[in-house]
């Protein structure tokens, strides 16, 4: 199996060569396993000339749009729970959180991770809203001075 991150920036010559690589016997032999992610720049370079046959031989597309922030305040909770702790962080932060992740899960657990490191930098009990203010004002006082 490959899996190829931010496929939307290789180039069509080498999308081709995966075509080449994954299969024998005129497709009738599967080598590979090839996943493409990418942003929504990905399934438009399938419509290229030059790359029709590679998309013709894709199985399943999976086009994710942003998450609802009840999505992502479902996913934190559920990740609070199964980490054993539900009650880390405050109900408004976890509110906070979600409505500031711009609907990116990625963005969410990166807001978190940091909280989480402060909150264990700091011996804190638990993560609130305070503290997403002290973390985040710092931050952007510090960029402002660049």
């Amino acid at each position: 199996m490959l899996l190829i991150d931010e496929a939307q920036e290789m180039s069509a010559p080498v999308l081709s060569e995966l075509r080449l690589l994954a299969s024998a016997r005129f497709d009738s032999q599967a080598l590979l396993c090839i996943v493409l992610a990418g942003d929504a720049r990905l399934p438009d370079k399938f419509t290229r000339d030059d790359l029709i046959p590679l998309g013709s031989r894709i199985r399943s597309r999976l086009a994710l749009e942003a998450a609802t922030v009840d999505a992502l305040y479902a996913c934190l909770s559920h990740l609070l729970d199964s980490a054993g702790n539900a009650s880390l962080m405050t109900e408004p932060l976890r509110q906070t959180l979600c409505e500031h992740a711009a609907g990116n899960h990625r963005i969410l657990m990166n807001l978190a991770g940091e909280l989480l490191a402060q909150a264990a930098q700091r011996e804190l009990p638990q993560i609130d809203e305070k503290l997403y203010l002290e973390t985040y004002t710092a931050t952007q006082t510090r960029r402002g001075k660049r």
